[in-house]
């Protein structure tokens, strides 16, 4: 159990149904009255973030997210395959559940499959990732004193702003946050 007087950044549980996460949160104690706790919550599930004040003295039942590594397989059209590499047992997600840095990931690489009693409602690909450019316009010569940036198509079909410098054939480090280009690998 969490007592609402207790939280803490970061924290898990349950509430109403949900499985919240305590993004802030402020202890006040007006001058007249009962103190109270003013929180901002995070659903953990759908992404949405909620103001809420609460008693101190208020429980909640804790919520344990599990985060398990494991190795993306394949895209079967409907759903992409995880196989986790201890067990060699195979999680199926369905492509509402993963976000749009998922462009970034291709077969074979670690993500974290993200899970509440079993249930998987997210996918976190690797932060950074090294892909091959496989199309792009050829840079031009002298044309390298501006910061001037130009499309290109990677391995895995996602397109990202480059310097002109950037030939096709050349691996990239990329920073699936924000779909950066951080350098050559």
């Amino acid at each position: 159990m969490v007592v609402a007087g207790d939280f803490k950044n970061g924290i898990t549980f349950e509430m109403e149904g949900n499985v919240m996460q305590v993004i802030e949160f402020q202890h006040v104690k007006p001058g007249k009255g009962a103190a109270f706790v003013r929180t901002k919550l995070k659903n953990v599930i759908t992404g949405a973030v909620i103001e809420k004040t609460f008693s101190p003295t208020d429980k909640f039942e804790n919520a344990y997210i599990d985060r398990k590594e494991m190795q993306y397989s394949y895209d079967d059209g409907d759903l992409y395959h995880f196989m986790d590499t201890e067990t060699w047992d195979e999680v199926l997600v369905d492509h509402s559940l993963v976000g749009e840095n998922f462009k970034f990931v291709k077969e074979e690489m670690m993500c974290k499959i993200i899970s509440y009693k079993g249930n998987v409602f997210g996918v976190e690909p690797p932060t950074f990732v090294e892909l091959t450019v496989t199309e792009t316009d050829p840079g031009f010569a002298g044309n390298t004193a501006t910061n001037a940036l130009k499309p290109a198509t990677l391995e895995t079909g996602a397109v990202i702003k480059v310097p002109l410098f950037i030939e096709v054939g050349e691996v990239l480090q990329i920073d699936t946050r924000t779909g950066e280009y951080l350098g050559r690998a």
